[in-house]
């Protein structure tokens, strides 16, 4: 459980850095991000990104969840 919150923590902290990042940068890219929204493609581009994230959170979970029964089977 602890590695899953520092996992959580991390991909918290690697976003909120890249949205911070993004904003800095949005004067110099505004453009393209008009013609994306102009289109509605930018919210096709949202939804694959965060189907993406939540994916491999999942998968994550999952993995760390496997990895501990095997240490308690293994442990014993």
């Amino acid at each position: 459980m602890n590695r899953l919150r520092k996992i959580s923590f991390t991909t918290a902290c690697l976003l909120l850095y890249a949205y911070s990042y993004a904003n800095q940068m949005a004067p110099a890219v505004q453009e393209p991000v008009d013609f994306m929204r102009s289109n509605g493609k930018i919210y096709v581009v949202m939804a694959v990104v965060c189907t993406i994230v939540v994916g491999l959170l999942i998968y994550l979970i999952n993995l760390d969840k496997k990895i501990g029964q095997l240490e308690k089977k293994f442990k014993d």
